[in-house]
């Protein structure tokens, strides 16, 4: 009997002992409890931290001041990171201002897709019925990319209010790549950058929907770094369709876009900076610097050139044709290897849109060295187009291909 009771016994024994909380498990869930209150803490002030920087966006879109309309009737609406103007005749507005800030380098939200109508405008805006099977895009005035930073900033980036019936030529490839100029230029400067754009309104623009959503033929969108210390400013003017040419060629001034749409877009800033960063629009002011790179990309040379000339843009229509294509050599590299010599036209290298290729067989072709003697210059060549990486470019053979053109062409 007494050996029947003792095993039990024991058997509990351990049981209890392990059981029972040491030291160390006391410690183990203290310290677990604290860091818990600490996440806790943590999503507090980051959500305190955001209201913070959002309001910090406001207070510098105000500093700046908010373009003034002319001609048009537009209610000013102001969101978490971004203001503007809506205008209930074309229903979007006719300008979106906001701020790409450096937190837009580290945010990592992404897209949120609740399109929705905009219950701040007062007359009401836009709807998904208006854009629906209309064959136009939803095309956004500010873009989502720049508030990923914020969830509530990206999410009101979605308003159809920040809305405009864009062609998908457009808003996804020419609009997009202006969009990301932007960003890259923050993300260089490590420093904000004020931006204002919409689509050119006039009233006899085509309507959409049931609402009458009015569809741009243009559409503008202006940069203003007034953060750094070189003080400037640039607009581009682009069409509602597909944008051929390089986002330089599509470089204006913003005293232009100014007088194309009625709107003075800086009224508070010092009438002396206003008049120089609203003047000029040097694009390659906007690029980040490169001690190695010589020469600056230029645009194209503007249509109609002189009978039989064409521009680089215009050569990719003479794949396998012999023509003359002119141009700026902005980059030329000479191979030692290979004993080749290479040239661009217009645009370096990875953004390239025409090439040269002088091989090592028709160098001797050459009284002078073309990777000193051609860069930067204005220069017409003549050979046959062929296709490479789908960029088209051409053979040179010798020099009287290459002619050098007055730089004031």
């Amino acid at each position: 009997m007494k050996s029947r009771i003792f095993i039990p016994l024991a058997i509990l024994c351990l049981v209890s002992c392990l059981s029972a909380q040491t030291p160390l498990d006391i410690s183990i869930e203290n310290m677990e409890q604290e860091l818990e209150a600490l996440h806790l803490k943590e999503a507090d002030i980051l959500v305190k931290l955001e209201k913070h920087k959002l309001d910090r966006v406001q207070h510098d879109l105000d500093l700046v001041g908010y373009p003034v309309v002319s001609n048009d009737k537009c209610d000013v609406v102001k969101h978490s990171a971004m203001v503007m103007c809506y205008n209930e005749q074309h229903e979007q507005p006719n300008w979106v201002a906001h701020i790409i800030t450096p937190e837009v380098l580290d945010g990592n939200l992404n897209r949120t897709n609740d399109f929705r109508e905009d219950h701040k405008i007062p007359s009401g805006s836009a709807t998904k019925d208006d854009y629906w099977f209309s064959g136009y895009d939803r095309g956004h005035i500010a873009p989502s990319a720049d508030f990923r930073w914020s969830a509530d900033a990206i999410s009101e980036s979605y308003y159809y209010s920040n809305m405009s019936p864009q062609l998908a030529e457009l808003n996804r490839e020419r609009w997009a790549e202006l969009e990301g100029f932007g960003r890259s230029f923050v993300a260089d400067e490590k420093e904000q950058l004020y931006v204002v754009a919409s689509g050119v309104l006039h009233d006899s623009l085509k309507q959409i929907g049931d609402n009458g959503v009015s569809v741009p033929q243009q559409y503008y969108k202006i940069f203003l770094d007034v953060a750094g210390p070189d003080k400037k400013g640039i607009g581009f003017l682009l069409g509602n369709r597909s944008c051929e040419y390089p986002l330089i060629s599509y470089a204006v001034s913003i005293d232009s876009i100014e007088q194309l749409t009625g709107i003075n877009f800086f009224p508070k800033l010092d009438a002396a900076l206003e008049q120089e960063v609203e003047a000029n629009f040097d694009f390659n002011a906007w690029q980040k610097a490169d001690p190695q790179e010589v020469v600056a990309d230029v645009a194209p040379m503007p249509p109609p050139l002189p009978k039989g000339l064409f521009n680089t843009v215009q050569a990719r229509l003479y794949i396998g044709e012999t023509v003359t294509v002119c141009g700026t050599v902005v980059a030329t590299k000479f191979s030692r290897k290979s004993g080749a010599t290479f040239l661009n036209l217009d645009k370096k290298f990875p953004n390239q849109i025409f090439s040269a290729s002088i091989w090592e067989s028709n160098r001797t072709n050459f009284s002078y060295a073309p990777e000193n003697e051609l860069l930067g210059k204005k220069v017409c060549l003549t050979g046959k187009i062929s296709s490479y990486q789908g960029n088209p470019t051409m053979e040179l053979v010798n020099e009287k291909k290459v002619v050098v053109l007055d730089q004031d062409y």
